[in-house]
């Protein structure tokens, strides 16, 4: 018994002796669709093409809105969500209220960068917001056509916001919002 005693005290004090540190926390891996888009159908005052790997669903919070909509993408617990707004006089308050929005996550982000959009062929108008750091939402943005549409747009993810582990999905999922601003037409 003492020889058992000793033997495991001995063992005890020399697996001590080695510095030892934790792994570190890995992070999810993804693995990303290919890039495919498809045109969004039915009958919206807008239309653009959006990816083939996400879901048109219908906005179904309390206070939704005709034409709101999410582009959800269940494998990345993840969305895009779209509200819409008729102008009639009340512009500037669309877009105050999408800069206050966007600016609420100031008190969790690194930075915000505001990136313009402009294709007068298309008569597309608007802001990208860039939202750097661990916010909720990292991409935000809005689309007018300065007298009868208003389109607001944000990127959300399921999960607790940290910057590292979700790098990859923000840059992916942003390239697809940016596509989606580049092929979106107003519906009259």
């Amino acid at each position: 018994m003492r020889i058992s005693i000793s033997l495991l005290l001995i063992l005890f004090c020399f697996g001590c002796g080695h510095d030892y540190m934790p792994k570190p926390k890995g992070y999810v891996r993804f693995d990303f669709p290919a890039k495919a888009y498809v045109q969004l159908k039915d009958n919206f005052p807008y239309s653009f093409e959006y990816p083939a790997y996400g879901k048109i669903v219908n906005d179904k919070e309390a206070n939704t809105e005709p034409y709101w909509i999410n582009i959800e993408f269940p494998e990345f617990k993840s969305k895009i969500h779209l509200s819409y707004k008729k102008v009639d006089k009340n512009l500037s308050g669309y877009i105050e209220d999408s800069h206050i929005l966007a600016y609420k996550h100031a008190v969790k982000a690194d930075g915000i960068d505001e990136i313009p959009v402009e294709d007068r062929t298309r008569k597309v108008y608007g802001l990208i917001y860039d939202i750097q750091g661990n916010a909720a939402s990292s991409v935000q943005f809005y689309l007018t056509d300065s007298l009868h549409h208003f389109l607001r747009g944000s990127l959300y993810f399921e999960a607790e916001p940290n910057k590292d582990s979700l790098a990859p999905a923000i840059t992916f999922f942003r390239k697809d919002i940016e596509h989606l601003i580049q092929t979106l037409h107003w519906n009259n």
